[in-house]
Formats: C-alpha cells, sequence, structure tokens
C-alpha cells in the first residue's frame, strides 16, 4: 500500500491511498481458497468448484467486499503511522471500483480528507485562579418560603348560609350547561370547587357568583371565547344553570404543624429542615454554575489562539442557527437580537459556535492527558435517571441508547465534562468569597459570549454549552396543582 499526503493546509489533510493490483490478486486467491470447502454450485461436488470458475462467478462481489475492508483498514493505518486524531469522520473519495481492479487490473485507488484536532499544549490548571460564591441560607429566606407555601395550601372554612360570597370565596357548585336550550358534553359537573377570581373559569362566569349563597339557584350566562379550544363551542352563548351548595371564606393561614401536616411532612421543623435543605442544594448549584462559568472564561481566553477545525464550527453553527431560526418564527428573540440583520445574527452565533468548539477541545485535551475517563457504572446510572423520566415507559428508553451509540454519547458527554471540571477545579486556586443569596444567583457575570436561543421545552443553554451546560437553580417546593376540572366552563 503507497500512501501520498497530497494537502496539508491549517488542520485539514488529503491522502492519496494506491494498493496494487498484485496485491488484490493475492487477497482474492487467499480469499477464494478460504470460502472453497463451502462454495455449493450444481454440477460439482461439495468443496471442489475450481478456484477460477468461483473467480469467474463471484469474483467481482468478492472483490468487492475485500475492498470494503480496506478502505477502513488502510484510512486508520494510514492516521496512527502520523499519530493524527481526526476531528471528524474522514471523507472518503474511491478512485477505483471492484470491477476495474478485477477486469481491467487497475490498482485500487481512494482519496482521505480529514480534518485532524489542533496540536496544543493547554494551560496547567494550577496556574488558574477563581472564585467561587457562597451564600448562607437565610431565616428570611425560610420564612419567606413558609409564607408562600402557606398561601398556597390555603384552607378554607364555611360561611354561615345567609353570607353572601364575595371575591377569594371558594364555592362547591353544580351546573348544567346549554346552547339554545340544548346541554353539551362537558357542560355538566357536580361538586366543583371553583374560587371566585382565581380565573379557573371561562370570562365572566366567576364574578356573576358574587353575592351568591349557600343553597341559592342561579343562571350564569357567558360566551365562550373565540380562540376557544374545543371549536364547537367557541364564540357560543352558553347558559349555565347553577345550584350553590356551599360558600367558603379564607381561613387563616396558620404556620404551624397543620401546614407541615398538610404537605404530607410530620411537623413545622421537618418542613423546615427541608426547605433548608432544598436551599442549601440551590445554593451549591448556583456557586457550581457561577465558578464553573468563570473557569470556563479563563480557559476561553487562554487558548484563543489555537485552530479550529473547520467542519466542527460548521456543524456546531448549524445546530445553534436552527434554534435562532425557531425562536425567529415564534417570536421568541432576544430584544437585543431583534434589531439586528441576519448577517449580524450569523456573526454573533458563529462567535459562540466558536466558542463552544473551543471550550470541547481544551477540555477534551486536558482530559486526555489527565486520563479522566467515565465509566460504565455512571453511564447505567445516567440511562436509568433518563429512563426514569418516562414512566411506564423505562424499558423502551434503556433499550434506545443500547441500540443508538449516538444517544448514548449525548449522555456521556457531559458527564465527562464534570468529571474535566472537577479535576481542573481540584488544582486549581480556588477561594470561597460570602456573597448574598441575590449575587449568588444574578447574571451580571455571566460569560462574555451570549446565550444561544433556547430549544422549545428545554431550559436555554449558555454560551459555554456542550462545554459548561449550565442549569438555573430550582424553585421553592411547591404544593401540587389541584387536577383539572372536566366542565367546558372551565378557562383553558
Amino acid at each position: 500500500m503507497n500512501v501520498q499526503e497530497k494537502s496539508a493546509e491549517g488542520l485539514s489533510r488529503t491522502f492519496e491511498v494506491v494498493v496494487p493490483a498484485a496485491d488484490l490478486e493475492k487477497k482474492l486467491a487467499a480469499k477464494i481458497e478460504e470460502i472453497r470447502p463451502e462454495v455449493r454450485l450444481k454440477g460439482f461436488r461439495p468443496g471442489k468448484v475450481p478456484a477460477g470458475h468461483i473467480r469467474k462467478m463471484f469474483g467481482v462481489s468478492i472483490m468487492g467486499d475485500i475492498l470494503q475492508e480496506i478502505v477502513p483498514e488502510a484510512t486508520q493505518k494510514t492516521l496512527d503511522e502520523r499519530s493524527l486524531r481526526p476531528a471528524s469522520q474522514p471523507n472518503i473519495e474511491v478512485k477505483s471500483d471492484a470491477e476495474d481492479v478485477l477486469k481491467k487490473g487497475s490498482d485500487f485507488a481512494f482519496q482521505i480528507a480529514v480534518e485532524v484536532m489542533p496540536e496544543f499544549e493547554p494551560v496547567d490548571p494550577k496556574t488558574l485562579s477563581v472564585t467561587r460564591p457562597t451564600a448562607p441560607v437565610g431565616d428570611d429566606q425560610v420564612e419567606e418560603a413558609l409564607g408562600e407555601l402557606a398561601r398556597q395550601a390555603q384552607a378554607y372554612e364555611p360561611k354561615a348560609k345567609t353570607a353572601k360570597a364575595a371575591d377569594g370565596d371558594k364555592l362547591v357548585i353544580d351546573f348544567v350547561g346549554t346552547i339554545d336550550g340544548e346541554a353539551f358534553d362537558g357542560g355538566t359537573a357536580e361538586d366543583a370547587e371553583l374560587v371566585i377570581g382565581s380565573g379557573q373559569f371561562i370570562p365572566g362566569f366567576e364574578e356573576q357568583l358574587v353575592g351568591a349563597k349557600a343553597g341559592g339557584k342561579l343562571d350564569v350566562n357567558v360566551t365562550f371565547p373565540e380562540n376557544y379550544q374545543a371549536a364547537h363551542l367557541a364564540g357560543k352563548a352558553a347558559v349555565f344553570a347553577t345550584t350553590v351548595k356551599e360558600v367558603q371564606a379564607p381561613a387563616e393561614s396558620k404556620i404551624d404543624d397543620s401546614l407541615a401536616e398538610r404537605l404530607g411532612l410530620e411537623s413545622l421543623q421537618s418542613l423546615k429542615d427541608l426547605l433548608v435543605k432544598r436551599f442549601e442544594n440551590e445554593h451549591v448549584q448556583a456557586s457550581r454554575m457561577k465558578v464553573k462559568r468563570a473557569l470556563l472564561d479563563q480557559l476561553d481566553e487562554a487558548h484563543d489562539g489555537i485552530d479550529l477545525p473547520g467542519r466542527m464550527v460548521e456543524q456546531e453553527f448549524e445546530s445553534i442557527w436552527r434554534e435562532v431560526e425557531q425562536a425567529i418564527r415564534a417570536g421568541e428573540l432576544d430584544d437585543e437580537d431583534k434589531a439586528k440583520s441576519e448577517d449580524e445574527l450569523k456573526a454573533d452565533y458563529r462567535k459562540i459556535a466558536e466558542r463552544r468548539v473551543r471550550l470541547g477541545l481544551v477540555l477534551a485535551e486536558i482530559g486526555r492527558t489527565a486520563k479522566v475517563d467515565v465509566t460504565q457504572e455512571e453511564i447505567a446510572r445516567a440511562v436509568n435517571q433518563e429512563a426514569g423520566r418516562y414512566p411506564g415507559q423505562e424499558r423502551q428508553v434503556v433499550e434506545f441508547y443500547q441500540k443508538n451509540p449516538g444517544a448514548l454519547q449525548s449522555l456521556r458527554a457531559p458527564i465527562y465534562e464534570e468529571k474535566v471540571v472537577d479535576y481542573i477545579l481540584e488544582l486549581a486556586d480556588v477561594s470561597e468569597v460570602e456573597v448574598s443569596r441575590e449575587a449568588l444567583f444574578s447574571d451580571e457575570d455571566e460569560a462574555p459570549a451570549k446565550k444561544a436561543p433556547a430549544k422549545k421545552k428545554a431550559a436555554p443553554k449558555k454560551a459555554a454549552a456542550k462545554a459548561g451546560s449550565d442549569e438555573g437553580a430550582k424553585k421553592a417546593p411547591a404544593k401540587k396543582k389541584a387536577p383539572a376540572k372536566k366542565a367546558a366552563a372551565k378557562k383553558d
């Protein structure tokens, strides 16, 4: 096999590989002898078919198989001999085929075009210095959360039968809805609970219940909105014959053991402990994001001059730009982007793509040098966590990842990234500084590169995503939402 480097420009390499016809003929002869014992052809005893006849009947097909084996083997050998690490899948251009080789006696020639990883010396983690902000959990923070939980877990108590319903009261009602005197599907309910002013039902319904008394009956006249999701009801006038069975007033929301019990806990102290633990976890996550972001900024700046594989940048940019186009169609562009031309936007987001690729290369190189690896146990744990997001479909999710190496890599990559970041932080000079909760969760020191638009149903990714996908801090615990009512009167 003869290999000649045809071009070397930047990170791009092109090689021409030529396998002499004589070598191929030897491989063909050896392959024919290998399969002869298994060949069965009419007119010949098993295993006694002449090699020449096999060549005549199946030579092109056998040679095709040989060439398919040669291409990846020769490509890998070419890269290994030159200690080249491909940045992406090599592009192969075949110059001759099996028929040319077999019938014309041609050499087999093909061309390898590949982008290689840049050779650079990553910064020594010991020379890096970052600050990790921390914030204690304050008593006022816990009290505020308790107050919010008390409001969410609002209790009600019956009012006197002669008392009139007011805004904020909860009513227990039965109703039957009709259009032109005919009842319609979904327009009937019994013992429906409605808090006046909550906006649960369609506009105009709740307001007409103000002043109602327990045991009272009234007709509620409303018109369904033009954009109502049930097309057969949209824009139509309806009458709901309503019976008010009970009127309840908001009870005093006490922050005591009873509040904790309504939330499924044993005592107020256990609720406070749970809140403190959750806030501490939030603070740890926010602190991690801040220190990681500062670290990535330093890594990006320290390696600003390294060559970037063009195909990797282009693939990353195309991925980002699809999100940008989706944001444009949905009218969800940031205000600062709305006034920019398409060329200006592309220039901005190409810088994001370059930053992501640069940081990915740097983290990969540091991890490779430090022999950072992701264990099978860690990958299995990630697969199980992902499967847990789809109750009832866990088995299908696990099988999906088992059959799709690319999908499995999407789970491995963030684990590897976090382990490399941990490795760097262990060696870097990390100092802690206490800040307020507001400062801890502020975006004032956000990475210089702007955000790429978020995909729908996904948290927005920072500029360093794929080399620093910082997640937002979780909200304080909230009461579970009440089940939606089926009544058509409910607001959609």
